[in-house]
């Protein structure tokens, strides 16, 4: 049965390949950007990057950095490389600058591909703006959140870990996360479960449309699942993609292999087609909160009527700087489990995330 050290090598591991991107120095550009607020107001400054309706920036003469509502910036000229993506999708990479909109007439932001012809695009179209350049390292993103909790009735103790880790190119992009919970409690077994998972996309040509390829590896004492691997190829697209919310679903055919404990089920192995339906929501409240689903559902295809799915979602509360608090629940299902085994594992975790990078 696994135990105690299952989650353990887990936490090792994760901070283990967190760590050298967060160690890498990112080399700051000089803070010569300009924005000119709606109001007039002239802020000199170096743009990191623009997300769920918030603009980050840098100033000389502040220690960390600042927070602006997108939608009252008028203007704002960077001599940077960044990469844009719009509401339709589609994505640019190139120097921006943005012209000061006449009386009644939209703001505009037009985006400078090195060699080649300028894109002017609709500045309240833009949602994603992330700053970047020709290191490899510095498109790396990614968050970390730790979490405890203790209960002196039963002496329950539960720990909990979860981590990000991002990379974005122009139109592809690759995402791992790993989340790790253990409890223990007087009078019973410890349990654990891990959970990872690998995405790569790609976007299509046609405006929000992608296409990529999952694999995710869960263990589960709870249900005795040793070693759970699944793999998928899906394309989907994105529903919504603003500046307050994101959602898409990819669907797609799949594999999944399931390594149960020897001496609780009846079959140790068990190999099954699948057909994934995976989808992802995120909303956000300017620079207060945020909120991330994910879920997916697979019916068997060799297994008529057995259905494995998954969920994890997280509420975000901000704090101060980089430092989050965060609810988490988390959960996977399976409708025909062997017998005897428990046909789902799922629970809540609290703690605090720290970001870094682009995220």
């Amino acid at each position: 049965m696994p135990g105690p050290g299952t989650a353990l090598a887990g936490v090792v591991c994760v901070v283990i390949a967190v760590t050298p991107f967060i160690s890498v120095p990112v080399i700051a550009r000089d803070k010569s950007d300009v924005l000119v607020m709606k109001n007039g107001d002239r802020i000199t400054c170096e743009v990191k990057r623009l997300d769920a309706g918030v603009l980050y920036v840098n100033l000389d003469y502040v220690d960390g950095t600042v927070a602006i509502d997108w939608r009252k910036v008028g203007h704002v000229e960077s001599e940077g490389l960044f990469l844009v993506q719009l509401q339709d999708g589609s994505v640019y990479s190139g120097r921006v600058v943005s012209t000061a909109a006449s009386p009644g007439a939209p703001a505009t932001l037009e985006v400078r591909p090195e060699g080649k012809a300028p894109v002017v695009v609709d500045q309240s179209d833009v949602v994603r703006v992330f700053e970047t350049s020709e290191s490899l390292m510095q498109r790396f993103s990614g968050d970390i959140g730790l979490g405890a909790s203790y209960s002196k009735g039963n002496s329950t103790t539960q720990y909990n870990i979860n981590s990000e880790l991002d990379y974005q190119e122009t139109r592809w992009g690759a995402r791992s996360s790993f989340s790790a919970n253990l409890t223990s409690s007087t009078g019973a077994e410890t349990s654990t479960r891990n959970q990872l998972d690998f995405f790569v996309y790609r976007l299509m040509p046609w405006k929000n449309y992608l296409y990529g390829a999952t694999a995710g590896f869960l263990q589960s004492s709870v249900q005795d699942v040793h070693l759970q691997t699944s793999m998928a190829l899906a394309a989907g697209r994105y529903f919504k993609n603003t500046n307050r919310l994101r959602f898409w679903i990819l669907a797609g055919p799949g594999w999944q292999r399931t390594d149960y404990v020897a001496t609780t089920a009846p079959q140790k192995e068990q190999n099954i087609a699948v057909a994934v339906v995976s989808g992802n929501l995120e909303a956000f409240v300017f620079k207060k909160t945020h909120f991330s689903l994910d879920a997916s559902a697979a019916p068997a295809l060799t297994q008529s009527g057995r259905t494995f799915s998954k969920i994890n979602a997280s509420y975000y509360l901000k704090l101060f700087g980089k430092v989050d608090w965060n609810m988490s629940l988390y959960g996977n299902w399976d409708t025909r489990p062997p017998a005897h085994l428990q046909s789902s594992d799922y629970g809540t975790s609290t703690g605090l995330s720290w970001t870094w990078g682009n995220k």
